[in-house]
């Protein structure tokens, strides 16, 4: 399996600033670091590819991903919605990759014993492996090969969520709150 991470780092967080004068993801968590370095650290500390989807006219987030290690590509569409962002890392990916472990730009806490456990259940014969703390499912979300065709067919501003609404996903237990926690508004910052 050559499993690729993918950090989806081009959404316009207009709930955390709705004028758009500030980017959430270059705003800095309590640790110091801007919210999508740390996302990506942990993409990084687990797998060697990491691809991150960044919008134009991203405020320095690209420069920012790519000092840091990860390939960095543009989605000239990514106002149209999280699936464009999606199909444009895939796409960048082939062909070396057959597993995509997707991971958002704005949900830094996640542990990487998370994305060690969903790339296992991948390599356990998961088609679709999904992260549940407490009942609920959250993210990152790790994909295989077979839905490839599935994945970059879609469309929208929902990204994969009637993939896992339609397809069989395996759900991870995992003590991880941090797969629910996402930067929303400022006060999630703290």
């Amino acid at each position: 399996m050559n499993a690729v991470g993918i950090l989806l780092a081009a959404g316009r967080g207009r709930r955390f600033d709705p004028l758009g004068a500030r980017n959430k993801l270059l705003q800095p968590l309590a640790s110091g670091a801007p919210v999508v370095v740390a996302s990506a650290r942990i993409l990084l500390s687990v797998l060697p590819r990491v691809i991150a989807v960044v919008p134009p006219q991203d405020g320095g987030v690209a420069d920012t991903l790519s000092a840091l290690g990860c390939e960095v590509t543009l989605c000239a569409q990514a106002d149209s919605g999280m699936a464009a962002s999606l199909v444009q890392a895939i796409t960048y990916s082939l062909p070396q990759a057959d597993a995509w472990l997707v991971a958002l730009g704005d949900m830094p806490y996640v542990a990487p014993a998370t994305l060690r456990a969903l790339l296992a259940a991948l390599a356990g014969g998961a088609d679709i492996a999904a992260p549940v703390f407490a009942g609920r499912r959250g993210n990152p979300v790790a994909f295989g090969a077979v839905h490839l065709p599935a994945l970059l067919a879609l469309e929208g501003e929902y990204g994969a969520r009637a993939l896992l609404k339609s397809a069989p996903v395996v759900e991870v237990a995992v003590d991880d709150p941090g797969i629910l926690r996402d930067i929303d508004t400022p006060e999630d910052l703290a």
